[in-house]
């Protein structure tokens, strides 16, 4: 007995060492490209061009210009969240029916699209909206006046759906595919109709996937500049295209840093609530 306990012991001591010995190139990916440049972020943002401590860069934050650049950068995101939340759901919630028999069909649909460059997808809407783009043909040969769809709040807002809603669909269509089918036939025992059985049963359980779809698509909505400055063609600003300028234009990292730093905060802040609601939502 007491060989084997020793032998038992003596193996799981292995185990710990060779997983540790595996974890190491992580680890050193991690320390390289996360910790270090969230110190360099740090260590910029509270310096000034002399290298003296200060906080200015974080006041120079709460102008007033940069707050409304901000709060429209929230604004943004927080539409093309609720806007991909409305399609997503109803998209997935089709997708995790037994009965849908072209569904692999349709994953495909949503997947293929992501394999190609998101620049060039980004570029591809140029062609779509633009003035003498597909859209506006298609008006031309109806007899209509052409529109002014790119360059417009409306242009950056689609660019957004198009790019985050696969990120919506797939985690809210994992956690409906969880659900235990014997708990939504007990409750059609019961005599639950479809409206009832989808916002007591179906609804509830899958919050914790909704939650995680909310953080997958705001996250890089709210940071994003490569839209904006392609489909706004740079008139519509946001705080990634503030971040962007004050590192590759104006040279300042130090309050770009500061930006930055601020951006990281306030992620993971949004991280942190959407966790605290899944929790919630499991308890």
């Amino acid at each position: 007995m007491r060989k084997t306990k020793f032998s038992e012991a003596n193996n799981s001591l292995s185990i710990g060492l060779k997983s540790k010995k595996i974890a190491i190139p992580y680890l050193i990916w991690i320390l390289i490209f996360t910790i270090l440049p969230i110190f360099l972020l740090m260590q910029y943002a509270f310096t000034n061009n002399q290298g003296n401590f200060t906080f200015a860069n974080i006041e120079r934050f709460f102008n007033p210009l940069y707050l409304g650049i901000m709060w429209h950068s929230i604004r943004m995101a927080t539409m093309a969240t609720v806007i991909c939340f409305f399609l997503g759901y109803p998209i997935a919630y089709i997708l995790s029916q037994k009965a849908y028999k072209d569904k692999t069909i349709l994953l495909f649909l949503f997947v293929v699209p992501m394999w190609m460059n998101f620049l060039v997808r980004t570029y591809a809407w140029l062609f779509i909206l633009g003035f003498n783009g597909v859209l506006n043909n298609i008006l031309r040969f109806f007899g209509f006046e052409p529109i002014r769809l790119l360059f417009t709040d409306g242009a950056v807002l689609l660019g957004l759906v198009y790019t985050f809603l696969p990120f919506m669909i797939f985690p809210i269509y994992s956690s409906l595919q969880k659900i235990d089918e014997r708990i939504i036939e007990a409750a059609r025992d019961l005599g639950s109709n479809r409206l009832q059985l989808f916002f007591r049963i179906i609804f509830p359980l899958s919050l914790p996937g909704i939650a995680s779809a909310l953080t997958m698509v705001f996250m890089p909505a709210v940071a994003t500049f490569l839209i904006s400055n392609i489909l706004g063609g740079g008139q519509y600003f946001l705080i990634g295209n503030l971040i962007e300028q004050q590192f590759l234009t104006v040279g300042n990292r130090h309050f770009g840093s500061a930006l930055a730093l601020i951006m990281f905060a306030l992620i993971i802040l949004c991280n942190v609530i959407f966790s605290y609601l899944s929790k919630e939502e499991k308890e």
